[in-house]
């Protein structure tokens, strides 16, 4: 199995556009490097690959990524998409996928209802663009060779369709994670999670890679810096200082942080929180790095 990170950064990117913060101004200086919204891409053989969330930043991925780069004058290596949520920074990329390109887009129905609610994304043609549902704990052939299964983890609705009251450990189809299997080979897709219950870290359990919920450092970071007034867990993310310690005694083959948010310090490799999650096994994710499993 071989997975690209294509974007490592949470919503907005490092440097988000609005946001003056350390890091933001860091990445735009060149001294520490740029991410884009996050998205992977995964492939069983080499040749067909799939791209899990589909993010504002596509079209740069696509170009960055010469294993997705075109075979011919329409002919492309991408044959699905798969979402975990319905939130912008995961499926605003589907406009940019809009070019009478035939893949398969498939999602939960809630994310799929999200979508259709959506006038905008009837452009994404579905004659060419198959919309195909999937329950949650039913395995797919995502590819050939390549086994995809949605389940559930602690989150909540996107933005766009919270009310006055927002459930933030929300089970059910709007925010899941992706198990994926090739060639007896296991990894686990996990970008957003408010929570880790007992039952997630047994299914973590003997994973070959996870890649996990790095939204922030710290819960309440983002309040500190004077940058929003939410908490991570308010936002659906679990901090990492609190998934660390929570996965300690956990059997993973590599784990790897991904979906950092651009207050996040470890999105600076040079920084203290960077070195402590490498002290305790964890990798960080960056745009364009590749684990081959």
């Amino acid at each position: 199995m071989r997975i690209i990170i294509l974007g490592a950064a949470a919503g907005g990117g490092l440097p988000q556009w609005n946001c003056g913060c350390v890091n933001c101004n860091a990445a735009r200086a060149g001294r520490i490097p740029p991410l884009t919204q996050s998205s992977i891409a995964v492939s069983a053989d080499g040749a067909e690959w799939a791209i899990l969330n589909a993010s504002p930043d596509i079209r740069a991925q696509l170009a960055a990524t010469p294993a997705l780069h075109p075979t011919g004058p329409r002919d492309m290596p991408l044959r699905a998409v798969l979402l975990t949520n319905g939130d912008i920074d995961h499926v605003a990329g589907l406009l940019t996928l809009r070019e009478s390109q035939a893949f398969d887009l498939y999602a939960t129905s809630a994310i799929h209802d999200a979508l259709a609610a959506n006038p905008m994304l009837a452009a994404v043609n579905p004659d060419l663009v198959p919309r195909l549902p999937v329950s949650l704990d039913q395995t797919i052939d995502l590819l050939p060779g390549l086994q995809a299964t949605l389940f559930a983890v602690p989150g909540k609705v996107p933005l766009y369709q919270e009310g006055e009251v927002v459930e933030t450990g929300l089970m059910g189809e709007t925010t899941v994670g992706v198990e994926l299997r090739a060639n007896g080979r296991r990894a686990l897709y996990i970008p957003g999670c408010a929570d880790l219950p007992d039952w997630l870290r047994r299914r973590i359990e003997g994973v070959d890679a996870l890649l996990f919920d790095g939204t922030l450092w710290e819960d309440d970071e983002m309040i500190r810096m004077g940058l929003g007034r939410k908490t991570g867990r308010r936002m659906g993310h679990m901090a990492v200082t609190d998934t660390i310690p929570a996965l300690a005694g956990t059997a993973i083959g590599r784990r790897v942080f991904v979906h950092m948010n651009n207050s996040n310090p470890l999105v600076d490799p040079g920084s203290d929180a960077a070195a402590e999650a490498a002290a305790q096994g964890w990798q960080i994710g960056r745009d364009g790095m590749e684990i081959t499993l």
